[in-house]
Order: structure tokens, then C-alpha cells, then sequence
């Protein structure tokens, strides 16, 4: 997939053949149906929240998220946050040039973006960390697939205080401020409860994301960690999605992992959640 990209370096995929099937056209198909299922929707996106389990789990609900690039504009940058499960990384990692494989092709970094958020954090680039990590690559099949042509800024956020989100945050908001982008966080909701108590955890977090509400999620998040594992990238995208205009939107949708297992004893949590200008 990297060979002829004319992008050095590539990112390759980590969990083809393991978290979705490593047979592009048959993860064609079944993209294509999770997308084309979403009915369109009201307003440009600037930020979107999607999960990052196995995809035969939550594709089809990171596909009511990742649709709405449809209606974003031309010439289009997304920039993925997400949370660091394997290694710790003091603030974020963030690469700075090459590209991302995707099961198609290779989305390549928007270097200019990329560096300007990088230089306001004074972030590394720690690919190792990427190299690991499969909380961005869970979203590229359905953005490769909707926007092939996007680029991208690939983030992964170590440290989930609540001065880390306020700070990217704010790099966030004044990078892509006037650019065709939108922020993509990438976050499951709780992890291995009873269906009965997970849905009453994700349904406070659902709550603060419908109210467009950062700071409440942030209030949330600092007394109950465990609500989600990418509470800070979620916090943190729809902070700097509020601070670039955002004042409507909310979750489009919600599952668990009861649905396809058929064991609701221990379920994950997965929302979508689109943020637009009103």
C-alpha cells in the first residue's frame, strides 16, 4: 500500500487482518453500507467523536460521525486525536510529514498544520507510540472511504489532565481557525459494565456532549475517569470545536458491544457525536 505514495514516511496499518478484515474490498462493502445508512446532516462539522473498537463492534456507529465529512468543505484536513493505551507520552504526539495507510491508499499529513500545532505544544513526533496505537487507525477505513482525498494530523494525547485538554484545546482552535478542517476525536465510552450501568455512565457523558458543554464534560471526567478512555481527546475536541463556533449538533448515535457479542454483563460503550455552526 506504501510503494509509489511519494510520501515519506507511511504510517502502515497495524490491525488489518485482526480488529477489521484485511480484505479492502470486502471492507468496502461493508463501509459503504454503514455509510450510506446515515441520513444526511444539518450544518458543516467542525468536530465529530467516533470509538475505536473492533469495527465489526462500533463501525456502524463511527459512520453516523465520519458521513457528516460529506458536507465539510473542499481541499479538507482532519485532525485525529486520540488517546495513548499503550505507552505513556508526556502532552502528545504528533506527526509531522508523511502519511497514513489506509486498507486504500495513503492520506497524507497536512505538513504545514501539523507543524503549527506540533510547535504550540512542543510536541514530539514519537512515532513508535503511533506505530502502536490503533485509536486513530479504527477511524481511517470510514475517512479514506468518505474522503479519500482529505489529509490529515494524526495527535495522540498522553496526559488527560484538565490544563492538557484546556491546552490543546486551544493550539487546536487557533490552528485550523479559517481552514477547511475539522477534529476528530476518537474515544470509547465505559468499559466492562453491566448494559444497565454503562448506560447510565455513558448517558452523563451523552448529556454534556448533546449540550455542546466541554467544561461539564471536563467536571465529569476529573471525578469519574472511567467514563471513557478518550475523555480527554473527546473534551478537547469539542472544547476547540465550541471555541471555533460551534453551538449545535450533539450525538447521533449510541450502541455497545452487547449488540454484536450478545453478552451485556460486560459492554463497552460507543457514541457518535457531530458538532456544527449553527
Amino acid at each position: 500500500m506504501t510503494s509509489g505514495s511519494g510520501l515519506d514516511p507511511v504510517r502502515p496499518l497495524a490491525y488489518a487482518g485482526s480488529w477489521y478484515t484485511s480484505d479492502p474490498a470486502r471492507l468496502g462493502r461493508e463501509v459503504d453500507a454503514w455509510l450510506d445508512s446515515v441520513p444526511p446532516l444539518d450544518g458543516r462539522p467542525l468536530g465529530l467523536l467516533a470509538p475505536h473498537a473492533g469495527l465489526r463492534y462500533s463501525g456502524h456507529v463511527a459512520a453516523w460521525s465520519y458521513a457528516a465529512l460529506r458536507q465539510a468543505g473542499d481541499e479538507l484536513t482532519v485532525v485525529l486525536v486520540g488517546p495513548s493505551h499503550y505507552a505513556y507520552v508526556h502532552g502528545c504526539a504528533v506527526l509531522r510529514r508523511g502519511g497514513l495507510e489506509t486498507p486504500w491508499g495513503v492520506l497524507p499529513i497536512d505538513a504545514e498544520l501539523a507543524e503549527e500545532i506540533a510547535e504550540t505544544l512542543s510536541a514530539a513526533e514519537h512515532r513508535a507510540v503511533h506505530a502502536r496505537e490503533h485509536a486513530l487507525e479504527l477511524h481511517l477505513p470510514l475517512l479514506a472511504r468518505v474522503r479519500p482525498g482529505a489529509r490529515v494530523v494524526p495527535i495522540i494525547m498522553g496526559d488527560q489532565s484538565s490544563a492538557s485538554i484546556t491546552e490543546l484545546a486551544g493550539a487546536l482552535a487557533a490552528s485550523v481557525r479559517g481552514r477547511s478542517a475539522v477534529l476528530a476525536a476518537s474515544s470509547d465510552l465505559s468499559h466492562y459494565e453491566r448494559r444497565e450501568r454503562a448506560r447510565m455512565l455513558d448517558g452523563r457523558v451523552l448529556a454534556c456532549l448533546d449540550a455542546v458543554d466541554p467544561d461539564a464534560l471536563m467536571r465529569l471526567l476529573e471525578r469519574e475517569p472511567g467514563h471513557a478512555c478518550g475523555g480527554g481527546p473527546m473534551a478537547a475536541v469539542l472544547l476547540a470545536a465550541r471555541e471555533l463556533g460551534a453551538t449545535a449538533g450533539g450525538v447521533r448515535q449510541y450502541a455497545d458491544s452487547g449488540d454484536v457479542s450478545g453478552d451485556t454483563t460486560r459492554v463497552v460503550g460507543y457514541a457518535s457525536a457531530v458538532w456544527t455552526a449553527a
